[in-house]
């Protein structure tokens, strides 16, 4: 397989007239071969950024557990104290914005996080998350927080670098260009590897631009369908492929389910004065609303969020998102500490429970230390295909340039049942995948002006030589 520019020599030659349409891989090759070629030399910059932030975001696991270990973890004591006086604790400390969340310590040596909202000073869409001892309610530090991971300083940098280059929304280009082709690229490049002779494929007792050749296929090959997965579950929440995607999981009903928060009936308007003073103890408090959740089942770790305003329920949901899953959600409403609704993850239609695990294996949190080591390793295996191709490239010499273009009436050897299956395919793909798409044209309008120029060039030659003698 090649993931990054490289071209063999055995490309097509230059037909001087357009022959009959072949039948099988043949007249395929050329297409895939150029495609290929162009796709490495353009697309590999990115895949470069992406594959090197991947990397870093993957190890940014452990080493965010090494950074804030202080405010992760403390020694275990005899009992852990209520939920209400740690939140109290965290108050005390940061009287500032609200209580968005909280998050009991969900093992014997972790921290409980109060987690607060509309702070100064904290970006918007983040959250100030306060560490409280659970055993002596002492605060032990506060930290920006991001994403229902929760994310940490470290990791949060980490991963808006590795999705837009710390540029914002603009940003998200580069990414979702990477995950449009990197499947193409590398499926692509095991169709290319797999059509060589196996005598060629062949890497002891090779040297040179071969030998390069064999490790960058050797290794593709292996590493092919980490790409593909990666790719997939890359463009599920990127800007202009993520939307289709969406767009088509709600036209099937497969969107992801949310408990209802409303507290519904006889139970609405009861809460404890305004949800918006910040002490998350509204109605029955938190004590009571977690003995309630954990009588349905939510066992650690959960994330308790306090009702929105008067007419709102409290929502207990739990947030594993290691294997195996644990998303079981309820809803409990404040004066009573009744459960109004519940939502299990069992119940999620099966198109979210594969994005959802989808998403968690893309980030590393499915499997843990494991899923990050995998990770890891598809980074640097990418990283290695797309020196190798660049390599290959250098020593064909340097005056090869792009490479041949595509030969004069490579088209129009494609059996016409097999040409416009593909057009049709590249239309639909191009139209829910735009940085693919459109790339696409690209390269096929540049590749046909520079066969038209060699062709130009090459019958001028041919004339010439005629005319001389």
């Amino acid at each position: 397989m090649t993931i990054a520019p490289s071209t063999t020599t055995d490309e097509a030659p230059h037909p001087a007239t357009s022959p009959a349409p072949k039948s099988g891989w043949a007249p395929l090759r050329p297409l895939i071969l150029r495609l290929h070629f162009y796709a490495g030399v353009l697309v590999a910059p990115f895949l470069l950024v992406a594959a090197v932030t991947g990397l870093l975001y993957a190890a940014s696991f452990q080493a965010e557990k090494i950074v804030y270990a202080d405010e992760l973890t403390v020694p275990v004591g005899d009992r852990k104290l209520p939920i209400s006086e740690q939140v109290a604790a965290a108050r005390k400390a940061h009287p500032e914005g609200t209580v968005s969340a909280v998050r009991p310590s969900p093992e014997d040596d972790a921290t409980t996080r109060v987690l607060l909202s509309g702070v100064p000073g904290v970006d918007e869409g983040h959250t100030l998350a306060v560490f409280v001892d659970p055993y002596s309610a002492r605060v032990r530090g506060a930290l920006e927080q991001y994403g229902s991971t929760g994310a940490l300083p470290l990791r949060t940098w980490i991963d808006e670098f590795h999705r837009d280059l710390h540029l914002g929304q603009p940003g998200r280009l580069y990414s979702e260009f990477a995950a449009s082709w990197l499947w193409v690229i590398a499926a692509g490049g095991v169709a290319l590897w797999f059509s060589r002779r196996r005598a060629l494929r062949k890497l002891r007792g090779t040297s040179g631009r071969r030998r390069t050749l064999g490790l960058h296929g050797s290794v593709g090959v292996w590493a092919a369908t980490g790409f593909v997965f990666l790719s997939a579950t890359g463009l599920t929440w990127s800007t202009y492929a993520g939307a289709s995607i969406a767009d088509l999981r709600t036209s099937l009903g497969q969107t992801t389910p949310t408990v209802s928060a409303a507290a519904g009936g006889e139970h609405a308007g009861h809460g404890d004065a305004a949800a918006s003073d910040g002490q998350a103890a509204h109605g029955v408090g938190l004590d009571k609303v977690l003995a309630a959740a954990r009588a349905k089942g939510l066992g650690d770790p959960v994330e308790i969020v306090p009702p929105a305003d008067a007419s709102s329920a409290y929502v207990v949901k739990q947030i594993q998102r290691s294997w195996p899953e644990k998303q079981d959600s309820v809803a409990i409403a404040p004066a009573t500490g009744e459960v109004t609704d519940v939502l299990r993850f069992a119940d999620y239609p099966i198109l979210a429970k594969l994005s959802r695990w989808g998403i968690d294996l893309h980030t590393g949190i499915l499997f843990g230390l494991a899923n990050q080591i995998a990770l890891m390793l598809l980074a640097l295996s990418l990283i290695l295909l797309i020196v190798w191709g660049y390599r290959m490239w250098w020593q064909r010499g340097r005056g090869s340039a792009f490479g041949r273009p595509l030969p004069r009436g490579a088209w129009q050897q494609v059996p016409p049942q097999i040409l416009v299956s593909l057009l049709a395919a590249v239309a639909v793909l191009g139209y829910f995948v735009p940085l693919l798409g459109i790339p696409l044209a690209a390269f096929v309008a540049v590749d046909s002006v520079l066969g038209e120029i060699a062709h130009r060039r090459g019958r001028r030659t041919y004339g010439s030589g005629t005319a001389a003698k």
